[in-house]
């Protein structure tokens, strides 16, 4: 691997942990066709289209003839839905189950049936590839996953992970964790699969409920897109519907991320950011990653350990059992915690203080006095809106010293340790004055000794 990919790897795996340490709880993720591609070599939409071509005989023409009468695949789903209706109600019965002709049955069922079937065997056919990178991102224990994709792979890899399929996702509780939202339905329920121009044109009267529903999602968490272009019209129809509350001006939206697959590996620093065009004079403005190996940027998203041994299914049931508590006087400060008190409780001096990495626990107080800010906080102290902005001055002083304020415990910096795991990261006044001169071209001079 080249020194410049290198730095590239550590410069985004850094940002990414500053998100995850400054919002505070778990990622979401974004699914799309190129997962399935990736692990169990799947088709993408048009693949799936030219397949079900050459299964159905009613479909006399080549594939490229429908490419060329019609520019939207939702508008060839449309067409194929009306073939696979002719031939399932001629030389194709046979190859459709009894129950699907009966009367109540809506006439594109028999071509959702053919697609719910084909993904079905995929995904019964092969185990799918790649499992060391696989578990890297089991381990990311997102919050919840979203997906356009069909197919159950999702499920296979989070079996912990409830699907909530086509309409019930409007219904579904917001608060609630360890789901799957299969936004344009499952091979499971071949009538929820949404594929062609009636379909369409039904979810998108529904799509601003969906996005308003999902936008708290994506104010509140760090959410990834993986297995898109950043040409794909399902990204491009989310992020019109949010831009204008997560970004003002056209600024970098500092939460989003779309991790862009490299066929080849990687020797060049990669672009960063992601300029992607919603709509006429419109644009939207993400954090980009480029990878041919996922394996790093699963390992950066898993930085937050706090799920590592959380089971989705009984916290979401605890979840759906508890009460909301709404309180306008609940404390929303940093409270300050003796730390003394606390050491009385444990049998071996020392032991309790280990699990927050502070040596002595007898300085518990003087430790929240001396780093009493957490990145946000700094942010917001420096005049801007959050994290991203204060990431953005340590990435010049660690370009233009050498030196990486948060690797170690300085006069800046402390880290919070779980066993060996930072846990989160916590800063002095003397970085938010150092990043002042930062801010304003001032000169400065680091100076490390605790």
């Amino acid at each position: 691997m080249s020194a410049e990919y290198q730095r590239y790897i550590e410069d985004i795996s850094d940002d990414i942990k500053a998100c995850l340490e400054a919002m505070g709880c778990q990622p979401i993720l974004f699914i799309g066709s190129g997962l399935t591609k990736r692990y169990l070599n799947g088709p993408n939409w048009e693949e799936l289209l030219q397949i079900l071509s050459e299964t159905c005989p009613e479909i006399d023409k080549k594939f490229a003839y429908y490419k060329q009468r019609y520019t939207d695949p939702i508008d060839i789903g449309e067409v194929f839905s009306e073939k696979y209706n002719e031939w399932a109600w001629g030389a194709g019965e046979k190859n459709f189950p009894k129950e699907l002709f009966e009367q109540e049955n809506p006439p594109d069922i028999y071509f959702k049936y053919s697609i719910a079937n084909l993904f079905n065997e995929l995904t019964k056919s092969q185990n799918p590839a790649n499992q060391d990178e696989i578990s890297l991102l089991q381990k990311i224990h997102p919050h919840s996953i979203i997906t356009t994709n069909y197919d159950q792979l999702l499920e296979q890899i989070f079996p912990d992970y409830e699907p909530i399929i086509g309409q019930k996702i409007l219904y579904a509780n917001n608060a609630s964790i360890g789901e799957i939202f299969k936004i344009h339905g499952c091979s499971s329920i071949p009538e929820s699969i949404v594929v062609n121009r009636s379909d369409y044109d039904s979810f998108c009267k529904k799509k601003k409920y969906l996005s308003a529903k999902l936008l708290a999602f994506f104010a509140e968490h760090p959410l990834v897109f993986i297995g898109y272009s950043a040409e794909d019209p399902n990204i491009k129809s989310i992020l019109s519907d949010i831009d204008e509350i997560l970004s003002e001006n056209g600024d970098l939206i500092p939460n989003i991320y779309i991790l862009e697959w490299s066929r080849e590996p990687l020797i060049e620093y990669q672009r960063r950011e992601r300029l992607i065009p919603v709509a006429e004079n419109k644009s939207v403005r993400i954090k980009s990653i480029v990878a041919h190996d996922f394996s790093w940027v699963f390992q950066a998203f898993a930085a937050n350990k706090a799920l590592e041994n959380v089971n989705p299914k009984l916290l979401r049931a605890l979840l759906a059992r508890t009460y909301e508590l709404v309180r306008s006087d609940i404390p929303k400060n940093p409270i300050q915690v003796d730390y003394t008190v606390l050491s009385n409780v444990s049998e071996v001096d020392g032991e309790l203080a280990k699990l927050y990495g502070i040596a002595n626990a007898a300085d518990g107080v003087a430790f929240n006095a001396n780093y009493p800010f957490t990145l946000s906080a700094i942010g917001k102290a420096l005049g801007f809106k959050g994290w991203h902005d204060a990431q953005k001055l340590l990435e010049i002083v660690k370009n233009s010293t050498g030196v990486d304020i948060k690797s170690f415990d300085n006069i800046y910096h402390c880290a919070i340790m779980n066993g060996e795991v930072v846990q989160s990261h916590r800063y002095s006044a003397l970085l938010k004055r150092l990043l002042e001169k930062v801010k304003s071209g001032e000169e400065y001079t680091l100076e490390l000794k605790k």
